[in-house]
């Protein structure tokens, strides 16, 4: 990877770290209010793997939630406020392989999720003991489902022409996929129709090995859930190669 690259990088690095109070603070504090208000209103009622109380089971799926849905605004936000204000331009112009473009934009979404993960990690150990099992699970689905919001944030970013079409990718896609993944509930609390449903979404499979990684437990095998989210992350970045190169809406 040459200069340009390096430099779009930092740019893009540059451009979530320098408004941080937006872009990291903001939804460190959201996912604050999910755990005081869940926890509060739950705890006594709910049971997960019978010896892990509910607020502990509850902090990683916040962790991993803030991690995807952080990494996908940045890369979508980032290219969609280039295209409406007519600065992309000046990212096409230097002599960047569509190669370079990509990993610059994916990397920078991975660093955001993760500061934003660890903020909010960081918030939640004043209110409980997280054991960490396998601490490796939980870097690389961390990584992995940045990689593959990352991914996914850029072809909505491209596809996208003004705010209001992000913003219903981000309603109708993003938002369900995160929410109904099992972020506040084991999905063996579900019917079993709706338990079949869970494990069609990839999501499910980041946040049930996320969790994993903390407790040694979860609903499916990690092996199964890497295979998935790694396959799901070479799609989303095979389709993301593509577009670029082709200069779907971004060349004139």
């Amino acid at each position: 990877m040459g200069l340009g690259f390096r430099t779009l990088l930092y740019k893009e690095l540059l451009r979530f770290w320098k408004v941080g109070f937006q872009t990291v603070a903001a939804p460190v504090l959201t996912a604050m209010l999910y755990l005081l208000i869940f926890s509060h209103v739950l705890e006594a009622h709910v049971k997960v793997y019978d010896e892990i109380a509910y607020t502990a089971f509850l902090v990683p799926g916040l962790i991993m939630m803030s991690v995807l849905q952080n990494a996908f605004a940045n890369s979508s936000s980032s290219l969609i406020q280039s295209k409406v204000t007519g600065n992309i331009i000046f990212v096409l112009l230097p002599p960047l392989s569509y190669r370079e473009f990509f990993a610059a934009y994916v990397l920078a979404s991975v660093g955001r999720g993760l500061v934003v993960g660890g903020g909010v990690w960081l918030v939640t150990l004043w209110f409980v003991d997280l054991h960490y099992s396998h601490p490796l699970w939980i870097l690389a689905f961390a990584i992995l489902g940045g990689m593959m919001m990352g991914a996914l944030g850029m072809v909505a970013g491209i596809w996208a022409d003004k705010f209001d079409q992000l913003a219903a990718f981000q309603n109708f896609i993003i938002m369900p996929l995160t929410f109904l993944s099992g972020v506040f509930y084991s999905i063996h609390s579900l019917p079993e129709f709706w338990q079949g449903v869970s494990h069609w979404n990839p999501v499910f499979y980041l946040i049930d090995g996320f969790r994993y990684g903390f407790f040694g437990r979860g609903d499916v095998s990690p092996w199964l859930g890497l295979g998935v989210v790694a396959l799901c992350t070479a799609l989303f970045s095979v389709v993301t190669l593509y577009v670029l190169q082709r200069g779907y809406k971004l060349r004139g």
